[in-house]
């Protein structure tokens, strides 16, 4: 996806309303003021709900575009708001809990950038505390999913359209269209479905520990055949 570019920001901001899975990740904060630390926290809708709750929070994301968008929200000025990316992000603070969400994981191609990510969360986690982000369960057929999918997004102005454009092993390419009301906006993305087993390896190897994975946002236990999401859950392996 071009999140640098402000119109696509706007886009990914209307198309992704608080849902489910913030309410998960709100969840795990609980209710006593914490730290917390958001990788890849696009337009900040879920730093600003943690923030309004009283949490202290850092939201990071490598597209100025979508900072911008974030630092215009309600309890936004509660955040600080970071432009890097997870693979690089260096802070002297430790937080207690660290999030990846809305599937950002997937779109770290390479065990390298995968790792770099998972270190960032080793490296800015309180020996107590925990990461938590999700992956969709490769078993699924995503492609027949996705195939031609259309919906209206929010507002009933823009129609978004997804095309499969290439599936090659654990990667799968598409390009989205979104129809507006003077012109057509188009972007490009790959996403990788890696194994529940390939991503805990990952996990051990960056010095974490798998605490538990859930395979829904109600934290139902992950079904290999049947869980559309494997959730994870780590800290510190001790």
């Amino acid at each position: 996806m071009h999140y640098h570019d402000a119109q696509i920001a706007a886009i990914y901001e209307l198309a992704n309303p608080l849902a489910q899975d913030a309410h998960f990740y709100r969840s795990l904060a609980g209710q006593q003021s914490c730290s917390v630390l958001d990788l890849g926290c696009g337009t900040g809708t879920l730093c600003c709900a943690l923030a309004e709750r009283g949490h202290r929070v850092t939201g990071v994301d490598p597209a100025a575009a979508m900072l911008a968008i974030a630092r215009s929200k309600p309890h936004a000025e509660r955040v600080e708001w970071v432009e890097s990316s997870a693979q690089t992000y260096r802070s002297q603070q430790r937080f207690d809990l660290i999030v990846m969400t809305g599937h950002a994981f997937q779109v770290l191609l390479t065990d390298a950038d995968a790792s770099a990510a998972l270190e960032t969360m080793h490296l800015h986690l309180k020996q107590q505390g925990r990461a938590a982000f999700e992956t969709r369960n490769p078993c699924m057929d995503w492609v027949g999913e996705w195939r031609a999918k259309s919906r209206m997004l929010p507002g009933g102005e823009i129609i978004e359209t997804l095309n499969i454009t290439s599936e090659d092993g654990e990667f799968i390419s598409f390009q989205t269209s979104y129809r507006l009301s003077d012109g057509i906006v188009t972007t490009n993305s790959t996403l990788r479905f890696p194994s529940r087993e390939h991503v805990e390896a990952l996990i051990t190897r960056s010095g974490l520990l798998v605490r538990d994975v859930f395979g829904d946002w109600n934290a139902g236990p992950f079904e290999g055949e049947r869980s559309r999401e494997m959730i994870f859950i780590a800290e510190i392996a001790k």
